[in-house]
C-alpha cells in the first residue's frame, strides 16, 4: 500500500516526522510538505507564481521527501501530478501541531489537504494533536494513528471518505479510548487585540480563545474528557434540504 504524507506545519515539523517514522515501518511513503509553516491556509492553492519543489533528506527517515513553496492543498496536487510514481492508496495529513476540532476544520490546512486528496478520489485521514502536556504526545499520537489506520484502512478505501482524527495531549495510560462523534459548533477561538498606530492605522493581533463550547458528544467535549476523536467529513456544501424551497423562490 502506497501512502502520501502531507501537512501544513512544514517539512521540519515534529508531527509529520513522528507520523513518517511510525508508518514507514510497514508502508511505502512519499512525503510532500510546505517548506515552512502554512497553518490556517485552508484550501488555498498557488495560482500567481511558480511552485518551487526541492528534494530533501529528513534525519532518521528513509522515505522520499520533498518540500514545496506552496500550500498544503498544493502538496497533494503537486505530489499526485509530478512526484509520486503510480497510484496513491491513501493520503495522510498531519500530525498537526494543535487540534482541528469544531469549526477549525474550515480554516485548517491539515484538513483541507486531506480533502484535496479526496477530490482526487483518494481516501484520506487528517491527524491533529493537542499542544501542551506530554512532551511525547506526538509519538503517542503517531502510534494511535497507525492503530486507527489499521482498523479502518479496508473500509476507508472502499468508501473513499475523509476522517478527521484528533488526539489529546495525554500519557498513553491516560487515553480513555476512541469516540466517533460530530464536530463542535461555532466557537470564536481567537479574538483581535487592537493597537493604534496614529490616527489612520491600527494593528490587529490574534490571541487566545474567546469562549468555550459545552455541548456534549462533540469532538471538543470528548477531547476534554481524554478521548481520541474521529469524525467523518463531507465536503459537498450543497444544502439539499433547501433545494426545493429555493427553487420555489425563483
Amino acid at each position: 500500500m502506497k501512502l502520501l504524507l502531507v501537512n501544513d506545519d512544514g517539512i521540519d515539523a515534529i508531527g509529520i516526522q513522528a507520523l513518517a517514522k511510525e508508518f514507514e515501518k510497514d508502508y511505502e511513503l512519499v512525503i510532500v510538505a510546505p517548506e515552512g509553516q502554512r497553518s490556517a491556509s485552508s484550501h488555498s492553492i498557488t495560482l500567481t507564481k511558480p511552485i518551487i519543489v526541492k528534494k530533501v533528506a529528513i534525519p532518521d527517515i528513509k522515505s522520499k521527501a520533498y518540500s514545496i513553496s506552496g500550500s498544503p492543498a498544493d502538496c497533494v496536487r503537486v505530489a499526485l501530478d509530478k512526484l509520486v510514481d503510480g497510484h496513491v492508496d491513501v493520503v495522510l495529513s498531519g500530525i498537526n501541531l494543535g487540534l482541528n476540532i469544531g469549526t477549525d476544520v474550515l480554516y485548517s490546512g491539515t484538513v483541507s489537504a486531506a480533502i484535496e486528496g479526496n477530490l482526487y478520489k483518494i481516501p484520506s485521514m487528517a491527524f491533529s494533536c493537542e499542544i501542551g502536556g506530554e512532551s511525547s504526545s506526538f509519538e503517542t499520537a503517531a502510534k494511535h494513528a497507525k492503530i486507527i489506520f489499521e482498523k479502518v484502512k479496508e473500509d476507508l478505501v472502499k468508501n473513499n471518505i475523509v476522517l478527521n482524527v484528533n488526539f489529546p495531549s495525554k500519557k498513553e495510560e491516560e487515553i480513555k479510548g476512541i469516540k466517533v462523534c460530530k464536530i463542535g459548533g461555532i466557537v470564536y477561538d481567537y479574538y483581535f487585540v487592537e493597537n493604534r498606530n496614529g490616527e489612520n492605522e491600527i494593528t490587529l493581533a490574534i490571541e487566545g480563545r474567546h469562549k468555550e463550547e459545552n455541548e456534549e458528544e462533540t469532538d471538543r467535549f470528548y477531547l476534554r474528557e481524554g478521548y481520541i476523536t474521529v469524525t467523518p467529513l463531507h465536503y459537498d456544501l450543497t444544502n439539499y434540504r433547501l433545494m426545493e424551497q429555493v427553487r420555489s423562490w425563483l
